[in-house]
């Protein structure tokens, strides 16, 4: 979410010259964790907060508050040159897992396929290896090939999969450039397969979609945190989500 963040802290900051707000990446994990230190007031997340991580709060007194403030897609992408357009969900979970480890065993080139995946403490890691690999079954405890290259952040993903015509990576809907292919993906062998945007996030066709989030100690929040909040889900915090290629929530508080 460090784009987004970024993004409506500019634009807030432009429109309210008197706020000032700092922005630091390092994936859902850090942010959550910062929070729990009290050395943020905003944690953002690409994932919801653990069983433990709320557990931790609590003991410590707090009782975070969430707030779902865009929508995201996630891409699963391949090199331009990849004749691959279309995977099911679980010959994605396959490669993954290790299991499909050339191109022609799901219609491509004779070309062993290069794992890419975002780091551990990545909110998009823990979400693909939920509702991806393991296929929302929350009994499998099955992780990502030991051979899968992980990746420090969302640009290092797109730019190693366009100069690699055997990488397979997944990315949120916003970082995705021309660069790389798109492929359209399907919970059913029998499709339909889907390309990610915005209609197909928000009329539920698209089977990779998630929430994004922001965390508050403060429960409710209050002053220029609360204030803030409300202009992110404003129209004007919301179009900025769209200008980054990210799904707008349809309601506003």
């Amino acid at each position: 979410m460090v784009n987004l963040a970024l993004a409506w802290a500019e634009r807030y900051q432009q429109e309210n010259p008197q706020v000032r707000i700092s922005v630091t990446g390092g994936g859902s994990g850090t942010g959550i964790a910062a929070l729990m230190n009290g050395t943020v007031d905003l944690a953002n997340a690409s994932r919801q907060m653990k069983e433990e991580e709320l557990a931790q709060a609590q003991q410590a007194g707090y009782s975070p508050m969430e707030f779902v403030v865009a929508r995201d897609a996630i891409a699963v992408i391949v090199h331009p040159q990849n004749p691959v357009d279309h995977l099911t969900l679980e010959q994605i979970s396959l490669i993954y897992r290790g299991k499909i480890n050339n191109w022609s065993e799901v219609g491509g080139e004779d070309r062993p396929i290069v794992r890419l995946s975002r780091e551990t403490n990545s909110g998009t890691h823990v979400y693909f290896l939920e509702t991806v690999l393991r296929l929302g079954n929350k009994d499998d405890k099955t992780i990502f090939s030991a051979d899968t290259l992980l990746m420090p952040s969302s640009e290092g993903i797109i730019a190693e999969v366009s100069d690699n015509p055997n990488a397979i990576g997944y990315d949120g809907l916003g970082y995705v450039t021309a660069d790389v292919k798109t492929i359209a993906v399907s919970a059913d062998p029998n499709g339909p397969f889907v390309l990610p945007s915005v209609e197909t996030v928000n009329n539920g066709q698209y089977p990779i979609a998630r929430d994004l989030y922001m965390y508050t100690l403060q429960n409710p929040p209050t002053g220029l945190v609360k204030a803030y909040l409300d202009w992110l889900l404003s129209p004007s915090g919301q179009a900025i989500v769209t200008e980054l290629g990210f799904v707008p929530v349809l309601t506003n508080p």
